[in-house]
């Protein structure tokens, strides 16, 4: 079976929440309001302009993307699921990525720099309430992603997405949309072949296998002999490939930096992963 790359924060938050974590909230949940709210135009003729995505919806149905972290993860989401929810701009449904920061201007000049990996045509805006967004969001910085689906300025459906996988959660969010605006659902192949054209379903572009690598190193009952194991393996990918050390480094100090490690594998994995956040 086909599995998109860099899931490794997923399985890792999964294995968290089989040990009691609880779900993460971020935004209105379904059923409360969508309050307006302002952004700053980026692209085009809104560049520089005030905008309002819930006001100019008018009570049709909308989706709101908010980014809180920019990386390919998160940017593969954003253009895949908006190269569907803009096709379906004709049957009413509204469109609005926010991007995150506490400096707006960073942010504008980051989404210039990144404009040929998003959908064209989608409404986009930086956020001018800082990186926590909309004080009435109640949006939580936690997560990668925060994907609210409203209608008659009510949420629908709320998806706070740690670690976004293509694979696992687009399908999930395009059926919330269809459940407003109507149409058949798409496969999450014919999704991901309408918004990466050229590229398919094919692992690659979502960079390295961390699933795989990280999966044997924070399994519950391993030995210290397989999580040392397991540990060796990733080490020498460490060694040999950039992408991988970068990815390594990044799961590990954000488990580290959660308060929640001892949630993460054996005592023996917590102490790998203790010391790659500090020396990666």
């Amino acid at each position: 079976m086909r599995r998109l790359q860099m899931l490794s924060i997923f399985l890792l938050f999964l294995c968290a929440t089989a040990r009691g974590q609880e779900t993460r909230f971020s935004g209105p949940q379904v059923g409360e309001p969508l309050p307006s709210f302002s952004v700053r135009g980026v692209f085009e003729k809104e560049a520089g302009k005030e905008l309002d995505f819930v006001k100019e919806a008018q009570g049709k149905p909308l989706v709101l993307i908010f980014v809180h972290d920019v990386n390919r993860q998160s940017i593969s989401m954003v253009r895949t699921l908006t190269a569907y929810s803009t096709e379906r701009k004709g049957d009413g449904l509204q469109t609005g990525v926010i991007l995150l920061s506490d400096d707006a201007n960073d942010a504008e000049k980051k989404l210039n720099t990144i404009q040929h990996a998003l959908t064209k045509n989608t409404p986009t805006g930086v956020s001018i309430d800082g990186i926590e967004g909309p004080g009435t969001y109640g949006l939580n910085r936690n997560v990668m992603l925060t994907i609210l689906i409203g209608k008659d300025s009510k949420v629908v459906a709320n998806y706070a997405l740690v670690q976004p996988s293509l694979q696992v959660d687009l399908r999930k969010i395009v059926e919330s949309i269809v459940e407003v605006v109507g149409g058949k659902v798409p496969s999450a192949e014919e999704l991901i072949a309408k918004g990466n054209p050229g590229q398919g379903t094919r692992e690659s572009m979502a960079g390295p296998d961390m699933r795989s690598l990280m999966q044997p190193l924070i399994q519950l009952n391993a030995t210290e002999e397989q999580v040392d194991k397991a540990a060796e393996i990733i080490e020498k990918k460490i060694a040999v490939d950039e992408a991988v050390k970068k990815e390594v480094a990044r799961i590990s100090k954000t488990i580290v930096n959660s308060g929640k490690l001892s949630n993460y594998g054996t005592k023996k994995a917590q102490d790998y992963l203790a010391k790659w956040a500090k020396e990666l």
